[in-house]
């Protein structure tokens, strides 16, 4: 159940964690120092001996360990006992979690010996958010709903509009080029809300600095014990700072990484045509009863992103993007609605959130633009 999984999980809670672990009196697990730079997962944890794992960066690890408990469907301590308290074990080996090491391997030999390493074959392509993986179909969802599982790579579709007039139409939609090139930075205030309102409120307010600077800033007001969780990109480097959670704070270097740079330039839409590469505009897909033109472009060592947009609106609706792990892609999705003209230009004032460990809403109340924002608030977080 994920509410439990990311209320009471270990090591793969990248994000909420800290905010559901700091709303519970309970004794909580204990803190891991910061890791190092460069250090890898095999050395800053112990016990990590899979050899597709062990050479990971230790966010992209994380990642890793949020592929392989959404595919089963399970939590942190059905392989780590005692995973969110202060009795977790995370060295020894049940059964488990000795099944899911020989897995990982398993996956890497099949994509390795039948698609030259490329990665058609994961976690999710057997289990499905099962521990024990189906062999038949029920035959009634044969003849029910069709399946709605997407393709992670978009191909070019036949007839399709051109990236680059997709992306004008964007442009457009939200205000037009000069007043979009001439947004500078902006400061959005508001709440932020978890999943079923886990841990309650919370003060939420981003700052963007063009063109690729952001901080996301999460405060509990009347509960300073909590602290303050961070999401900080200054350009060229990342951190995550999440009290409470297994990893307080630590520097991004693998796809986090990637996908905290795009996102600071998706807050600046004048140059998302050249923030990645081998734009491609694939099928229309269909989300609820509306229907989206699907952008997707590529990245540095294979990180891909897609562009949801609106056909009735030409408004972006949602962006997810992809990092890789050996055994299947990681996902962060984010949505956004209730767009508002703000000087002109058009913001979404409702974020929501979702990765493979938890989702939240923000709830923006007032955008500033173009206003002087402190230097500071792109440091390190402390």
């Amino acid at each position: 159940m994920k509410v439990w999984k990311f209320a009471a999980a270990g090591v793969v809670s990248l994000w909420l964690i800290g905010l559901a672990l700091s709303a519970r009196p309970a004794a909580q697990q204990p803190q891991m120092p910061a890791p190092g730079p460069g250090a890898k997962a095999g050395t800053f944890f112990k016990n990590v001996t899979s050899s597709t794992l062990k050479d990971l960066s230790v966010d992209d690890f994380i990642g890793a360990m949020g592929v392989m408990a959404d595919s089963l469907g399970v939590d942190c301590s059905d392989c780590h006992p005692g995973a969110g308290s202060d009795r977790v074990d995370w060295v020894i080996d049940p059964a488990r979690k000795k099944m899911a090491r020989n897995m990982a391997e398993m996956v890497a030999v099949i994509n390795k010996t039948n698609f030259g390493g490329a990665q058609k074959v994961s976690c999710w392509t057997c289990h499905h958010g099962r521990i024990t993986p189906a062999t038949s179909i029920a035959l009634d969802n044969l003849y029910d709903t069709p399946n709605s599982e997407l393709d992670d790579l978009v191909t070019p579709a036949p007839g399709a509009p051109s990236a680059d007039s997709v992306f004008d139409k964007y442009i457009q939609a939200i205000g037009g080029a000069q007043r979009v090139n001439s947004l500078k930075s902006w400061v959005a205030t508001g709440k932020s809300v978890g999943y079923e309102a886990l841990g309650g409120d919370a003060v939420f307010t981003m700052y963007a600095n063009s063109p690729n600077q952001k901080s996301t800033l999460i405060t509990y007001k009347d509960h300073p014990e909590r602290g303050t969780s961070a999401w900080v990109f200054d350009g060229t480097r990342a951190w995550i700072k999440t009290p409470r959670a297994l990893l307080a704070k630590y520097e991004t270097v693998g796809f986090e990484l990637d996908g905290m740079r795009f996102e600071a330039q998706l807050n600046f839409p004048g140059s998302l045509k050249t923030a990645l590469n081998n734009w491609r505009v694939g099928q229309d897909r269909s989300i609820g009863d509306k229907d989206y033109t699907v952008l997707q472009g590529t990245g540095p060592r294979g990180f891909l992103a897609t562009l949801y947009f609106d056909k009735s609106t030409n408004l972006l609706f949602r962006m997810v993007r992809y990092g890789l792990s050996p055994i299947g892609r990681v996902l962060v999705q984010t949505d956004y609605g209730n767009y508002k003209d703000v000087g002109g230009i058009k913001f979404p004032f409702e974020w929501k959130f979702l990765w493979m460990d938890g989702r939240w809403t923000a709830q923006i109340s007032d955008i500033k633009t173009n206003g002087a924002v402190d230097a500071t608030k792109f440091n390190e977080p402390q």
